[in-house]
């Protein structure tokens, strides 16, 4: 494929993240969370159509890591963003596996306890995909601001999973830290996006 062809597909293929995952968080897990057994027996289509949600999610960051690879395969550093935006993607798809058995739960406390398992096994792929971010920004160079954004929000969503697992009371922090990874990871992969459906491989078509 041409580069121009390569990042419609990454860009595109972004927008339908974006969009997923939107609705597989705040319209189903934070459903859940607020009133899990209500949830998983009065309104268990949207529980599916959240998980298949998330596993379009995982569908299409390979898609994504697979154009971003053919655009940029020259850099040195191409392969290794690809492997870890892969191993974000793989343990993605293994978290996926946890909420199906909320579907079989009986109880809240048992709802709840796979959702945790799903967000904690999540969390360590964010980490991954973090170093991915990272390395993305030093590939692409420019536009420099959605470089620095991309790189800003890596070290955030590395920053982020590690005080998951350091910091007793994180939670007492943890508005602030989803401000320190959605303002940057926001700005930086809404912008990249934008770049690649605009402008993204003219220069080598």
């Amino acid at each position: 494929m041409k580069p121009r062809t390569l990042s419609i597909v990454a860009g595109v293929s972004y927008i339908i993240i974006f969009f997923a995952a939107i609705f597989a968080n705040f319209f189903v897990l934070e459903s859940i969370l607020k009133a899990p057994l209500e949830i998983i027996q009065q309104n268990h289509i949207m529980v599916r159509f959240g998980i298949l949600a998330f596993m379009l999610t995982v569908v299409f960051d390979v898609v994504v890591a697979w154009a971003l690879y053919e655009i940029y395969k020259e850099h040195p550093l191409s392969k290794l963003s690809t492997y870890f935006r892969m191993m974000h993607a793989a343990i993605m798809g293994v978290a996926i596996f946890t909420l199906p058995v909320a579907l079989s739960s009986n109880t809240g406390q048992e709802i709840l306890k796979q959702v945790d398992t799903f967000n904690i096994i999540w969390l360590i792929g964010l980490f991954f995909f973090g170093i991915h971010l990272i390395l993305l920004g030093k590939i692409i160079e420019k536009p420099k601001m959605v470089a620095f954004f991309l790189i800003v929000a890596g070290i955030m969503y590395m920053i982020d999973t590690g005080a998951h697992f350091m910091l007793p009371n994180y939670k007492a922090y943890a508005s602030i830290f989803l401000a320190l990874v959605a303002i940057p990871s926001i700005i930086g992969e809404m912008s990249f996006t934008i770049w690649l459906l605009v402008k993204g491989g003219k220069e080598k078509s």
